[in-house]
């Protein structure tokens, strides 16, 4: 841990932060000295693990299960991430459900558990930690969504890509409004990242024709996304709102 961090004396809450994505970013923001809630739903030991590796680095951190999708999981998740730190600085939304469907298969509930889960959770958790960070004069929103989102070259995903077009305009709704109070919004879109995944929903995937789009000829990794976050997430991003950073070794460029 690095008392004199970028991130010192902050609180980050990081949802979906048993594993992957979730989890680098957690490892990076308490190396930098934040406070970290690590969040999880399906996995305690996944969680627990990720605050077993921050305390033994000498990092604060403190694990609290929520499913994201029920807002009032959501409200409870913040209040014992403040209870435990004192304040929520910075609000990392990293929760996706992908499911692989052609748009005729997709039923009304399947629709509405997917925009809830990828997009309604981003609004739950901005509602919940909004109001004090407009009262603090500081605070950060940073959402991970997906490039499926920006390019539409996914097909068979209609309300997933739907969520994460949503997700980056909420993102700049929140950025356009809170900016004066001191809050940056950002939007984070991961391309091809190394992760562990459902291989079913990527079945159709063709990895040779993946790598040949790829400017830089290799997969990313999850840290990749984290640092990005970062840099969102420190003086660092002071400037930057309502943006999104595409990590994705330029196989789409924008």
């Amino acid at each position: 841990m690095m008392t004199d961090g970028r991130l010192a004396g902050r609180t980050a809450l990081v949802t979906g932060s048993g594993q992957n994505i979730g989890r680098a970013i957690a490892l990076l923001f308490a190396s930098e000295g934040a406070s970290v809630i690590v969040n999880g739903h399906s996995s305690k030991a996944n969680v627990d693990a990720v605050v077993g590796e921050i305390i033994a680095a000498g990092g604060r951190a403190a694990g609290i299960m929520a499913d994201v999708s029920d807002p009032d999981q959501v409200k409870r998740l913040v209040d014992e991430a403040e209870a435990a730190f004192g304040t929520v600085d910075i609000a990392v939304s990293n929760v996706g459900r992908r499911l692989r469907q052609n748009f005729e298969e997709i039923t009304i509930d399947d629709w509405r558990d997917t925009i809830n889960h990828n997009l309604g959770s981003v609004f739950y958790l901005a509602h919940y930690v909004l109001p004090k960070m407009r009262e603090r004069g500081w605070g950060r929103i940073i959402n991970i969504s997906g490039y499926d989102g920006f390019t539409g070259h996914m097909d068979q995903r209609a309300h997933n890509v739907t969520a994460k077009a949503g997700m980056h305009g909420l993102t700049k709704a929140i950025a356009r409004e809170y900016g004066v109070h001191g809050v940056t919004s950002n939007t984070v879109a991961p391309g091809a990242i190394n992760t562990a995944r459902d291989t079913k929903q990527y079945a159709h995937v063709n990895v040779e024709h993946v790598m040949a789009r790829l400017a830089i000829k290799h997969a990313g990794e999850a840290n990749d996304i984290a640092e990005a976050c970062l840099y969102l997430a420190g003086d660092s991003g002071k400037y930057v709102t309502g943006q999104v950073i595409h990590v994705n070794g330029g196989e789409f460029m924008f």
